[in-house]
């Protein structure tokens, strides 16, 4: 079999339709991600479930590379610390054994018991384009339960996500925070390992000490050292590694530096799984987003500096601008983003 190399999917939908996959072949990309998928399950995904996902994708000549992220509501309560967090991880660890079972070869995660936020879905960006934006001014301005209308991933139950009413309240300090993800890595990593799959760890987004009354852990790039020492102790390190998003990376303060420094220490050492290819304009505390090529970071030079560093994994387009006249899913902006980022791979291979 020939060793993984660089290569794009489309993907950041929960619904699989016939639609998205023959554009997925028209695209020319050879692989499908999802995100948060829509299946039965209050608590835990089921083997057959998640098989005929990836079953549906190989039809169509498709790799089905990843799912990322299960719904908030099945391990708030380990992110959290809270009463009820072991029944939660026990069902995370049947999850993560379906993924297995089912032939999916990375379940991505997050420890943002919030989700990520945004001040702005309708920013004008270049052309009059909409992009999301963020400004934590406007955050600490707003009331505690108010803030809930920052949460930008719609598809979560916003209504039960955790924000602390007394705005500015660390209620869930980052000490207790670690010592929660701590304890969450050590019950599932190993379970990982068993059933040969690997856990991908997503950035905090925004990248920002604290939100809604919670810690924000993985805002730097210290933050995920720490996460990679975790998983070595867990004797399961193996099965860890990172849904490198840049566009978070370059959210950080130092902006591509960030991003440069994330892609130089984990991939040598194979920890990058795959990538979310996007960028911002600007960083913390306020930023928005943009097109490839227009943001903080020198998209080719990125894109290289992946290559020789040993990366082999996926690219995906992740958050793209809302271009005139388009879908809800986004096809026009993904379809730019994706031929930018065939027109990078391909610069690279003729670079070798």
């Amino acid at each position: 079999m020939a060793a993984d190399r660089m290569r794009i999917a489309i993907g950041q939908f929960n619904e699989l339709t016939e639609e998205k996959l023959i554009f997925a072949g028209q695209l020319g990309v050879g692989g499908v991600q999802m995100n948060t998928p829509l299946l039965p399950g209050e608590r835990r995904w089921e083997e057959a479930d998640l098989a005929n996902l990836r079953a549906w994708a190989e039809e169509h000549g498709l790799r089905f590379e990843a799912i990322e992220n299960v719904p908030i509501h099945f391990y708030d309560k380990a992110m959290l610390g809270q009463p009820g967090r072991d029944e939660q991880i026990e069902q995370y660890q049947a999850t993560i054994r379906n993924v297995g079972r089912a032939g999916i070869p990375i379940l991505g995660y997050h420890f943002m018991p919030n989700s990520v936020w945004r001040t702005s879905r309708t920013t004008p960006g270049r052309g009059g384009a909409h992009v999301t934006s963020f400004d934590l001014a406007l955050v600490e301005s707003t009331a505690g339960g108010g803030q809930r209308a920052f949460v930008a991933k719609r598809d979560e139950r916003v209504e039960s996500v955790f924000v602390e009413e007394e705005v500015g309240a660390n209620l869930v300090t980052e000490d207790r925070m670690w010592a929660n993800y701590e304890y969450f890595m050590r019950a599932v990593l190993p379970v990982a390992k068993e059933v040969g799959i690997k856990l991908a760890l997503h950035p905090d987004d925004p990248p920002v000490e604290t939100l809604g009354g919670v810690a924000r852990l993985f805002r730097n790039v210290e933050g995920f050292k720490r996460a990679g020492a975790i998983a070595e102790a867990s004797g399961a390190g193996e099965a860890w590694g990172l849904d490198l998003c840049l566009g978070c990376c370059s959210e950080m303060p130092g902006g591509p530096a960030n991003v440069a420094a994330m892609i130089e220490h984990f991939g040598p050492r194979g920890k990058i799984l795959y990538v979310h290819f996007r960028d911002v304009q600007g960083t913390v505390p306020t930023f928005q987003e943009c097109f490839i090529g227009e943001g903080n970071y020198d998209a080719a030079r990125t894109m290289l500096s992946l290559k020789r560093n040993g990366f082999t994994g996926f690219l995906l387009d992740d958050h793209v601008p809302h271009m005139i006249d388009d879908t809800p899913w986004a096809h026009r902006g993904r379809a730019h983003a994706i031929g930018y980022m065939q027109g990078l791979l391909d610069m690279i291979a003729a670079l070798a």
